[in-house]
């Protein structure tokens, strides 16, 4: 019961991170940045991007860090996915600054995946990268993401305005700090 409160409300806060974001039409790193970026570039639906661009990452996840991560992280990004596509039915955001957006989005974003980690689930990508790197090698999960995260903003100029990237890379930077600072080895073992 405790994770699957855990994947739930770690899933529902990290959508509604994801929403607030996509509202500024702001973008993020990792897989769901990638997701973002096909979503304006093409139209295409962010939710089902974000799962398929996940796929992939399920085969170091099953190898790696085990079948019970690997169903966990399976889980949380479905219902992540359906979770940010359904919000825009429920409620609109009407107007929001970008910089206010790149911050509640990356604090929301790092509060849904710490309680994940915390409930050794992910938000797949490079969220199953951090987390064996750490656990392997001892490098903090969200400074491999912050890295990483930056090289997927850096295309990001090919499909908006630099304004948008900035904010957006604001928004990356609070996410995966926060992270860095909260996910701890000498806190808790995230496998």
């Amino acid at each position: 019961m405790e994770d699957a409160q855990g994947i739930f409300s770690g899933s529902f806060v990290a959508a509604l991170g994801l929403y607030f974001l996509a509202s500024a039409g702001l973008l993020t790193g990792s897989t769901a940045g990638v997701a973002f970026l096909l979503h304006y570039a093409t139209g295409a639906n962010f939710g089902l991007a974000f799962f398929l661009v996940n796929l992939p990452f399920f085969y170091l996840s099953l190898k790696r860090l085990g079948p019970a991560f690997t169903i966990k992280t399976f889980i949380a990004i479905g219902l992540t996915s359906f979770l940010t596509d359904a919000q825009s039915r429920l409620f609109q955001i009407g107007e929001i600054h970008p910089g206010w957006a790149a911050l509640i989005g990356g604090l929301l974003l790092g509060y849904g995946l710490l309680a994940l980690y915390r409930h050794r689930a992910s938000l797949g990508g490079v969220g199953i990268l951090g987390i064996y790197l750490q656990e392997r090698v001892g490098i903090r999960a969200g400074l491999v993401q912050l890295v990483i995260d930056m090289a997927v903003l850096a295309v990001a100029f090919a499909v908006t305005t630099p304004w948008i990237v900035a904010w957006s890379v604001l928004g990356a930077i609070v996410l995966n700090l926060f992270v860095a600072i909260n996910h701890r080895a000498d806190r808790y073992i995230a496998l």
